[in-house]
């Protein structure tokens, strides 16, 4: 089966084949059909996930009983929730399902073993975390900075494929805006 996981892999890190079925072994592919949760809020984050196939947003449910989208995810991404996989603490998020998805699941138990007979793999993740901060403080820039509408624009520009796959209102919830105000922008475009 090809997961995309060495296309990806190597976009980051030089990797052999070798290596990479060495990688392989450390992962188990998971089926969850859409609206699925791999993590529950009070449960706690035992793995990490490469989408093959699917899409996946991360939530909380606020004081007024609100959902809050922090985050979604896409083929070819890995995915997790690092406060409650590192601290080893239960979550305060909801992982769930948009549509029927296939991922690689990187146990916690398993991670240290891999990166000791892989140590190239650390620095694969540590990039990663990287490009996240790296999109999270610019997300935090926009919603400062940006009116609704030019952070609407922003979002679709630079993830046309989300537009496709993922509900209007989710998308107006990781925005911060209403999804009134997003169809008004919408309908304007």
């Amino acid at each position: 089966m090809d997961t995309g996981l060495a296309e990806y892999v190597r976009n980051y890190i030089d990797i052999s084949d070798e290596e990479m079925k060495l990688f392989y072994k450390y992962l188990t592919v998971r089926k969850f059909k859409k609206k699925e949760y791999l993590l529950r809020e009070g449960e706690i984050c035992k793995a990490r996930y490469f989408i093959i196939k699917g899409c996946i947003r991360s939530y909380y449910i606020d004081e007024k009983g609100v959902e809050r989208i922090l985050d979604f995810g896409i083929d070819k991404w890995w995915f997790t929730n690092y406060v409650s996989l590192i601290n080893n603490k239960p979550s305060e998020n909801f992982i769930q399902a948009i549509e029927n998805l296939e991922v690689l699941q990187l146990h916690r138990d398993c991670f240290d073993e891999l990166l000791e007979k892989l140590p190239k793999i650390d620095r694969l993740f540590r990039l990663i975390m990287e490009k996240t901060h790296i999109a999270y403080l610019n997300r935090i820039k926009y919603m400062h900075s940006l009116s609704g509408e030019d952070m609407y624009k922003k979002f679709i520009q630079a993830n046309p494929k989300f537009m496709q796959r993922v509900p209007q209102y989710m998308v107006a919830s990781y925005l911060g805006l209403s999804p009134e105000f997003v169809s008004k922008v919408k309908a304007n475009l």
